[in-house]
């Protein structure tokens, strides 16, 4: 695994969230991801379903290395698509789940140094994913499922970093992190599509703070 794919890791199991932004439109990117790392939140996912997502990922890459988060892309399906996002300064990529392109976007991204995370649900999809060379298997729907399919998943894979994703919220965040979660993702609930048309950036980062509250068995307790 190379240094950079490492930080992402290290990323993920020291703040625990990432922030997956999907909306029609971003105007302002370097905004909105100075914004949420503000909150707290120092992952972020920009989606292939925002039109112009390469032009995203390079303004927020750039903020990104003055904060020290951490951008990568989401909704990829090819590997044209992993190429694409890494050569705009991506440091992870992601899937929604396991197409005939996963393994060609595994090495895509290894080549170029980054992290692969590859979706899946079912067992025999995490195995596919792990021997596709994924550093980070992501559960999805998660909210489908709950946070009991996530531990009985740790049962056959207690090595295997599960990022659940799809319905995570501050209520229900804490709940997949106690079974056995690398770390759950953050969606509408806390960049809210409204929000960005409308630049509310005080408020992503009021949501991003809140969520990261939530985490903390302190502040949420059982």
């Amino acid at each position: 695994m190379s240094d950079n794919a490492a930080g992402v890791l290290e990323a993920l199991a020291r703040d625990r969230v990432l922030s997956i932004v999907r909306a029609p439109r971003i105007d302002d990117v370097v905004a909105l991801a100075e914004a949420l790392s503000a909150g707290g939140i120092r992952v972020l996912e920009l989606t292939f379903t925002t039109p112009g997502l390469t032009d995203l990922l390079r303004g927020a890459a750039a903020a990104a290395a003055r904060t020290g988060a951490f951008v990568g892309a989401g909704t990829v399906t090819s590997a044209d698509h992993a190429r694409a996002a890494l050569e705009a300064g991506a440091r992870f990529v992601v899937t929604p789940g396991l197409g005939r392109d996963a393994g060609d976007i595994v090495q895509v991204a290894h080549r170029a140094g980054a992290a692969a995370v590859l979706g899946a649900l079912t067992p025999s999809e995490v195995m596919t994913a792990v021997a596709l060379g994924a550093d980070v298997v992501k559960i999805f729907p998660a909210r489908a499922v709950g946070p009991t399919y996530l531990s009985d998943l740790h049962g056959p894979f207690p090595d295997v970093p599960l990022v659940p994703s799809g319905g995570i919220n501050a209520g229900n965040a804490l709940a997949f992190l106690d079974a056995g979660a690398l770390a759950v993702t953050a969606g509408t609930s806390v960049v809210a599509p409204a929000d960005v048309e409308h630049a509310r950036w005080a408020e992503v980062t009021r949501n991003a703070a809140a969520f990261c509250a939530a985490l903390d068995p302190a502040h949420n307790p059982s």
